[in-house]
């Protein structure tokens, strides 16, 4: 039985996460955990996260977790979840800005400062369900419909430097990039454990991906 170790730096949907994944196999193990060496040991890893940046990185570093996922993204298929995405990039300009993971290069910027004048007026947080448009074929894309519906609750959204990593787009006031994904990594600004049925069912492509594009 192949294992999914979900990454747990006290600051994810963990429990949520979890059940979702419960829910597409009863072909793999789930672990939550924050042991490095059981995470080098999964077959696939899940990088969730809610909160702030700042904390984020923090808790990476002082659990040694930072350089597991560096490895982790050399080696098998990883998926990263809303402020997982963003830790995915180089910097985040939240908290004064933050140095983070650097696995995409790019930054994480916050709505207000992007949003152009006609869109001033939207609500910051980006909450609630929205349409993720795909740019390019993906693996975990299969069997989900262009322009489905996903679940979103952030205020920042991710500005990477290459516009090829991105691999899905959504419309908030601007156009932005809601997944990204690159040879064995994929990231999703929205919450697929939120988002029913195209949720569950990315949740599934993750399970059954072997890190090819």
């Amino acid at each position: 039985m192949s294992t999914i170790a979900v990454i747990d730096y006290g600051m994810g949907n963990l429990r949520s996460v979890s059940q979702a994944l419960h829910r597409v196999t009863d072909r793999a193990r789930v672990e939550v955990t924050s042991d490095p060496d059981q995470i080098r040991r999964a077959d696939r890893v899940m990088f969730p996260g809610v909160g702030a940046i700042r904390d984020c990185m923090s808790e990476l570093q002082r659990l040694e977790l930072a350089e597991v996922l560096h490895e982790v993204a050399r080696s098998k298929p990883l998926l990263g979840i809303c402020l997982g995405m963003q830790a995915f990039m180089s910097r985040s300009e939240e908290n004064g800005g933050i140095v983070a993971l650097g696995l995409f290069q790019g930054g994480v910027r916050h709505f207000r400062d992007a949003f152009p004048a006609a869109a001033t007026g939207l609500k910051v947080p980006h909450m609630g369900w929205n349409q993720v448009y795909q740019t390019r074929p993906h693996p975990l894309w299969r069997n989900i419909d262009d322009g489905s519906r996903f679940y979103f609750v952030h205020s920042y959204f991710v500005d990477p430097a290459d516009a090829a990593v991105v691999t899905g787009t959504c419309e908030y006031g601007l156009r932005f990039a809601a997944t990204l994904g690159r040879e064995n990594i994929f990231a999703t600004q929205f919450h697929p454990e939120k988002s029913q049925r195209a949720g569950l069912e990315l949740l599934a492509n993750f399970v059954r991906w072997d890190g090819t594009a």
